[in-house]
C-alpha cells in the first residue's frame, strides 16, 4: 500500500509508535554517549547538563531525537505494512 493509504489507518501509527520510542531512547543514548560519554563515565553530569540541557539546549536535543525517530518509524513501518 502507498504511504498516503497506510497514515489513515489508526494500526499504522501504533507501530510507528512501538518502532519510534525504541530507536528515540537509543539514539538518544548513542548521542549522549558519543558526545559526552567521558563525563558520563567520570560521573561529571554538570558537563553533561551544560552541554546538552542548559540554556533551553535541551530543545534542540530532543527536537532532533524525536524528528529522526519518526522519520525513520514512518519508513520502516511503512515498508513493512502490506
Amino acid at each position: 500500500m502507498s504511504l498516503i493509504n497506510n497514515i489513515q489507518k489508526g494500526s499504522f501509527w501504533i507501530n510507528v509508535l512501538k518502532v519510534g520510542t525504541p530507536f528515540l531512547i537509543i539514539v538518544a543514548i548513542f548521542s549522549l554517549l558519543f558526545k559526552t560519554g567521558g563525563a558520563i563515565f567520570s560521573g561529571d553530569f554538570e558537563t553533561v547538563y551544560n552541554i546538552h540541557f542548559a540554556n533551553k539546549q535541551w530543545i534542540r536535543f530532543w527536537l532532533s531525537k524525536i524528528v529522526i525517530a519518526l522519520i525513520y518509524s514512518i519508513y520502516i513501518v511503512n515498508k513493512k505494512t502490506k
